[in-house]
């Protein structure tokens, strides 16, 4: 039966990595719009105080916690930490990203080296990090921000898109595994949105067009856009909902 508690969050801990900006504090802002009590989580400790600021003074419930998330040890303590002074985390969101752009046969492998390394081995290591303590509860939810290029790609952005489509895969190999354990573990793939990450092509007038006249509802997303659907596959309502890609991207993956 549906009623007003099946899709909120009251209660839970939800962790978002790379969530002191664009995607990521969109989606935190969703979730603890929606009840939950939300830890961001950065590298850089001023801006992500400011993220947390905002939220706070807006009458949410969340916290901060500064650490790297490519740093296996660092992560495995915030995560202790968080568990022993926040409270147990219900909800991961693996958000962290990175990109870098350029032609294949000109990419540097520092630099293919480092998105792989922030967009997919970061979520195997903080998803590992918190699964230790979900598993003995038997229950939890994981959400990986993968993309359209998960899909799709585009010039100049191959290790982004290998990443992506790596992310896309490990969703479904780690909803397996953890599925009999209680966990839940699906991706959500968005369109393009204004964010730092995307302000190259936002700024070219040529692309922003493209991108707009090739995404059926005719625009780019707006970060609104997203949060509900995050709040959806942490809440009850997507209780069997498991190994899934849901795609925010205007219709984008649908057309040529």
């Amino acid at each position: 039966m549906i009623d007003a508690k099946t899709f909120r969050l009251d209660g839970r801990v939800a962790l978002v990595t790379g969530s002191s900006t664009g995607i990521g504090l969109a989606l935190a802002r969703g979730l603890a719009e929606a009840g939950a009590t939300v830890v961001l989580n950065a590298r850089d400790a001023t801006r992500l105080e400011s993220a947390r600021a905002a939220l706070s003074e807006a009458g949410l419930a969340v916290h901060a916690r500064a650490f790297d998330v490519c740093d296996p040890a660092a992560v495995a303590a915030a995560v202790d930490e968080i568990e022993a002074k926040v409270g147990a985390i219900d909800i991961l969101v693996n958000n962290a990203g990175m990109t870098r752009r350029g032609p294949f046969q000109d990419m540097a492998q520092d630099d293919w080296r480092a998105v792989m390394s922030t967009n997919v081995d970061s979520a195997v290591i903080v998803a590992q990090a918190v699964t230790r303590h979900m598993l003995p509860r038997r229950r939890g939810r994981i959400i990986n921000i993968c993309s359209v290029m998960s899909e799709m790609g585009r010039p100049g952005a191959c290790a982004y898109t290998a990443s992506k489509g790596a992310l896309k895969m490990l969703t479904k190999a780690m909803a397996i595994d953890l599925a009999p354990h209680g966990i839940t573990v699906n991706g959500i793939g968005p369109g393009y949105f204004k964010t730092e990450l995307t302000a190259v092509l936002a700024a070219d007038p040529k692309i922003s067009a493209w991108i707009a006249g090739h995404t059926p509802v005719g625009r780019w997303g707006e970060l609104e856009d997203l949060a509900p659907a995050a709040v959806f596959l942490a809440s009850d309502g997507a209780r069997y909902v498991n190994g899934h890609i849901l795609y925010v991207d205007g219709g984008m993956t649908a057309t040529l």
